[in-house]
This record gives C-alpha cells, structure tokens and sequence, in this order.
C-alpha cells in the first residue's frame, strides 16, 4: 500500500523539480530583466541579433492570442485532455515575472496528465517570453498578472436537446 502511494507522488515532485529547474534556468539566463539570447523557438522568441521577431503586442486580446498559439498541449496517448489555469506576470521588456502559479487544473486529471500538462504549460511560457509588447503596452501590463487559461477538453455544445420530440422536428406531409 505504501509503495503505491509512493508512486502517486513522484510525478508531482518531479513536476515540482521540472518547474523549479525551469524558474532557476530563466533567472540564470535573464539577470537584469534583460531579453534572453536563447535561440528562436517560436514566433515571439528573441534572437542573437536584435529585438523579438514578429508583430508586437498592444492589446490584452493580442497578448492572449500569442499566448495561445505558443500553446502545444500534449498529445492523447500520453495524457488525458484537461483544462489548466496558471498565473503568470511580465515586466516592461515583456520577461516572465517571478514565478507563474498553476490556480487549476481539471479535477478528474490524473498525476501523470498534470505532470504532461504543466510540462506543457512551462514550454508554451519559454516559447512565448519575452512578450513583444509595444512601449504603451508593456507600461500599462508591466506586474500585474494574467490568468492563462489553456483548454483542451471537448466542450460540448451549448445547447444540446435531451430528446428529439416529434412536434419540434419538421415534418413534410
């Protein structure tokens, strides 16, 4: 019985190890705020030469939509879709600030989905820092945080009828 509970705990302290080596690598690599040199990844990645390649961000509906385009969640065979919610901040060069915080994830997700998720989550957050933003924009969303919302779970429609009544489909005579 012990050992099994065992088990359940190591994918959550790996995931814990994964994001701490992961917040330690940014730090290490972004001393004073200053745009990484890592090599472009991604649309919004900075390269050795200049400034961030591709348009830059001047809206929130702008900052999200890079954010989700960043996104790759991982693929069914290694685990179950699920929603996850993390927190996260940037400074005026558009460099996460502090450390981003996991407020959900989906709660019938197993331990192995949430590891593969925030795994996923911490990618999509490297390959899209530092935002682009415009000079207006990164005063005006410098500190203050952001609610990510990544989904991957299949909503259902809206409206969906329990029963298909007779009188309510059309009927040719």
């Amino acid at each position: 019985m012990a050992a099994g509970k065992e088990r359940s705990i190591l994918p959550l302290a790996a995931a814990l190890l994964l994001t701490a080596l992961a917040n330690s690598a940014q730090a290490q690599s972004q001393p004073s705020g200053q745009p990484s040199n890592r090599p472009a990844e991604g649309p919004a990645r900075a390269s050795p030469q200049g400034p961030v390649q591709g348009p830059k961000v001047n809206t929130i509906k702008e900052a999200f939509e890079r954010l989700g385009r960043c996104w790759k969640p991982p693929p069914a065979s290694v685990a179950a879709p699920m929603d996850i919610t993390v927190i996260v901040s940037f400074n005026r060069s558009g460099a996460i600030m502090g450390h981003p915080r996991i407020t959900y994830e989906s709660p019938k997700a197993t331990d192995n989905d949430r590891l593969a998720y925030r795994v996923a989550v911490m990618e999509a957050l490297q390959r899209c820092s530092p935002m682009p933003f415009t000079e207006t924009m990164a005063g005006a969303v410098a500190g203050h945080p952001f609610a990510v919302q990544f989904r991957t779970h299949l909503q259902p429609p809206k409206f969906q009828p329990k029963e298909k009544r007779a009188w309510l489909s059309p009927k040719i005579l």
